[in-house]
């Protein structure tokens, strides 16, 4: 039995492909899944993919993933720069939790420099494109492997 990871999504991630393809690409939503679901092949893991537009949806997530301590790769797009909610939520975390962002926020908009999550994740995955996300699980797994939360 593989061990299950959650890799969990904020807004507009499900727009990936027609969504400012000059700054997040052409990849789709289904392509960042895929590419999910083989790298957590390779390296023995289970995957659940998750989208949502809603910031308490996503919270709820966090918390059902740090009831049993399931290791989370959270990509929290806008909601990384403002929700102190999202943020209390992370720091409950009882396993890894790797953020992971497509684009390289600081090679952004100034409004996009701070990750009020940054600081309770394990750590930050940025500006690599989908690899963004095969780095994060490889880092998960890592961490897994050292025995770290």
């Amino acid at each position: 039995m593989s061990l299950r990871v959650l890799v969990l999504n904020g807004p507009n991630l499900s727009r990936l492909g027609v969504r400012e393809p000059e700054i997040y690409g052409t990849a789709t939503y289904d392509d960042l899944v895929r590419a999910c679901q083989e790298t957590a092949a390779e390296l023995g893991l289970d995957v659940d993919v998750r989208q949502t537009n809603d910031e308490a949806e996503l919270i709820s997530w966090l918390h059902g993933a740090a009831d049993t301590r399931t290791p989370v790769v959270l990509n929290p797009a806008a909601f990384t720069h403002y929700s102190y909610a999202l943020r209390d939520a992370v720091a409950m975390r009882t396993a890894p939790l790797v953020e992971v962002h497509l684009t390289n926020p600081a090679a952004r908009e100034e409004f996009r420099h701070t990750s009020v999550i940054a600081g309770v994740a394990s750590g930050t995955i940025a500006g690599f494109g989908l690899d963004s996300y095969r780095l994060a699980l490889r880092a998960i797994a890592a961490l897994l492997a050292a025995g770290s939360r």
